[in-house]
């Protein structure tokens, strides 16, 4: 693989399937098929590339030394020992452009496990290259978000983090009038509230350019 990422995803389920025919890509199984509206083709090439997930320590090269059987291992240990929660719920928004579930509510406990994951696993980032820098476009942030660029290797983590789950790439204010009300009805109905936060998953990069799911450990 190369690079890694540390994801919060649904278990199987309704959800997971919603979200893989949405994308047109199982990042798990590898599936692929149709969207429920043809224009998802073109309109979330990169949230199909991702996968469906929420970040919570954004790709990142392995640092040297560190191997993925030693990330497997930590991840493991972290897993065990964290506590499963839920918050009130999840639900469709427009995020910057992008159509997204964001929480409902207040996401104070989803912070403080994002939080945990980004600093505990910081041994096994590699810095940063000058060329991964500048396409995080640092000229377009603010100096706190530059702060935590240089030091996590992601400018929105800590007080800077937003638990998403992408739905879209960004979008037209057109684009996102006609696509919001489907999703709002295929989504709905599979979200459950309270909604349960109880996995991490290790997601990988692989030579296709697309992260495959290679990972999943229970909280708890």
């Amino acid at each position: 693989m190369k690079r890694y990422a540390l994801y919060f995803v649904p278990p199987r389920g309704p959800l997971a399937e919603t979200a893989a025919r949405w994308l047109g890509r199982d990042a798990e199984t590898g599936a692929t098929g149709a969207h429920p509206h043809p224009a998802l083709a073109v309109l979330s090439v990169n949230a199909r590339r991702y996968g469906f997930h929420a970040t919570l320590k954004a790709p990142f090269r392995l640092a040297e030394g560190q191997t993925e059987d030693d990330l497997v291992a930590a991840v493991e240990v972290f897993a065990a020992g964290a506590r499963p929660f839920s918050i009130a719920g999840l639900r469709v928004a427009s995020l910057d452009g992008f159509l997204a579930l964001v929480p409902d509510g207040e996401p104070e406990a989803l912070n403080a496990f994002a939080a945990q994951v980004v600093t505990r696993f910081e041994r096994f980032r590699a810095p940063l290259t000058e060329a991964e820098r500048a396409g995080r476009n640092p000229d377009r942030l603010n100096p706190r978000q530059r702060a935590l660029l240089d030091r996590h290797g992601y400018p929105f983590v800590l007080d800077q983090f937003r638990f998403h789950m992408t739905l879209t790439d960004r979008l037209t204010p057109d684009q996102c009038a006609e696509l919001r009300p489907l999703a709002e009805r295929l989504f709905a109905p599979v979200l459950p509230r309270p909604f349960p936060i109880g996995q991490i998953a290790i997601f990988g990069e692989g030579r296709d350019g697309l992260f495959h799911q290679l990972h999943r450990m229970r909280l708890g």
